[in-house]
């Protein structure tokens, strides 16, 4: 006896007709007819008082079909609340992120979110280190690169230009470089990971490739840092045009040689497992991802970057 076998023969009592029952459910009546055998044989008692005109309900199906009817409902109610549960929004969201990203985009973006769920919660790690899911006590890391763990599940958001960059009065005073060969009389800012900075810079203009070695008196660990010291017009920077896209729009900064693409990598979204994504994961990445889109969308309608073809 099945739960499928249970709705037949409540269907045989509504319309009191095996037959009718079976055109009801669109199967063939041999196969409603079984089922109610089925269900007579496991219960020891017959359901239905047949005769040659019609069928009705014997006293022991009086008794039995009203509370399976009943139980009925309420598993088919169980049923859509862990559907429903399954689609809530809420719990903590654990988030590791990076600094200039975080603190400038979407530490805002999250408090929009939350605005609009009540029951979510937010526990954020801003780090531009690497992020160990099981140590750092985190549910997702928002990075650049794409994971290179095979264990790791993640979405990406989106391609991210690199944009060489500085105000308007550093320009004025050290010179506009209009090829990459003239950037090294120019003061670098550095961004540095376990202290190496990132002082070789490469460019690429319709196939050629171009390294430049910088020099420069400043470098940090911390890539909001370096976006600080760039909008003070201290020198000159590649950074991600996500992390810039504000002072970009503004005018604090200015895109340089957009002509010649620099560095370019992807946003993702990473999980420890696909069984840690919730809803509340779900719908932080369709979030991203439609903030990002409009950023983008933005720097490239204004020349800040050039998207590749295709």
């Amino acid at each position: 006896m099945t739960l499928e076998d249970l709705q037949v023969v409540l269907k045989v009592a509504e319309f009191r007709s095996i037959t009718a029952a079976a055109i009801s459910l669109d199967m063939r009546t041999a196969t409603a007819s079984a089922a109610v055998k089925r269900v007579e044989k496991a219960l020891g008692a017959e359901l239905f008082v047949r005769t040659t005109r019609q069928l009705r309900l014997s006293g022991a199906g009086e008794k039995y079909l009203p509370q399976c009817e009943q139980a009925l409902h309420m598993l088919e109610l169980a049923r859509h609340n862990i559907r429903d549960d399954r689609e809530t929004v809420e719990g903590e969201l654990r988030l590791a992120v990076s600094s200039d990203l975080g603190r400038n985009l979407v530490i805002p973006w999250l408090d929009e979110l939350m605005a609009e769920q009540p029951d979510l919660s937010l526990r954020v790690n801003v780090s531009d280190s690497n992020i160990d899911f099981y140590r750092d006590s985190v549910d997702m890391a928002l990075r650049y690169g794409s994971p290179d763990d095979a264990s790791l599940f993640g979405f990406k958001i989106c391609d991210i230009y690199g944009v060489l960059c500085a105000t308007q009065a550093y320009l004025d005073q050290h010179g506009w470089p209009g090829h990459p060969h003239d950037l090294a009389p120019h003061n670098g800012l550095f961004y540095q990971l376990q202290d190496i900075p990132h002082d070789t810079w490469t460019f690429t203009q319709e196939g050629q490739r171009f390294k430049v070695r910088m020099h420069g008196n400043r470098s940090s660990n911390d890539g909001d840092l370096v976006r600080r010291w760039c909008v003070a017009g201290l020198g000159i920077a590649v950074k991600s045009c996500l992390d810039m896209s504000d002072d970009l729009l503004a005018g604090r900064v200015i895109s340089i040689m957009p002509e010649y693409q620099t560095r370019m990598t992807e946003l993702w979204l990473i999980c420890p497992s696909r069984q840690s994504i919730t809803p509340a994961v779900r719908l932080l990445r369709d979030r991203l991802r439609e903030k990002c889109t409009g950023i983008l969308d933005e720097l490239a309608r204004h020349g800040h970057i050039r998207r590749s073809r295709g």
